[in-house]
């Protein structure tokens, strides 16, 4: 069994920050669950371009109030209790109006540093067998 609390998470190697979120891995590819969990913030006042080609994500917010927003610029508001599913590597804009916290899910899992690249895209890194 697995057993991890935010706190012991929190500035270490899983948690990963970028200009506008922050990332912190609960569960990862060499926890060998077939996807990595995460508790994001995504901080007030920001956007970021994100395209998960490698990924697919879902999205749980359960605090903090913004929008995803999809390239044909069809916008969906996120605020507590709202989930989203990037179920066709969709690329989108996600804005925080107030800092989000998001519960994210991806398949295939995270490896643990990735971060996104110019094009908002996590590499597909794979774990290395022991």
């Amino acid at each position: 069994m697995i057993v991890r609390t935010l706190d012991e998470i929190q500035g270490s190697d899983r948690e990963v920050s970028g200009k506008n979120w922050t990332s912190r891995r609960l569960l990862l590819a060499d926890d060998r669950m077939g996807f990595s969990l995460h508790d994001t913030l995504i901080h007030a006042g920001t956007s970021t371009e994100i395209h998960y080609q490698n990924h697919l994500e879902a999205v749980y917010c359960i605090e903090g109030k913004g929008k995803v927003t999809l390239e044909s610029g069809e916008e969906f508001p996120l605020h507590a209790g709202t989930v989203y599913a990037l179920d066709k590597h969709d690329k989108h804009v996600l804005t925080a109006e107030q800092t989000m916290r998001m519960i994210c899910v991806f398949n295939p899992p995270l490896v643990g540093p990735e971060s996104h690249d110019e094009n908002g895209v996590y590499p597909l890194l794979r774990l290395e067998e022991p």
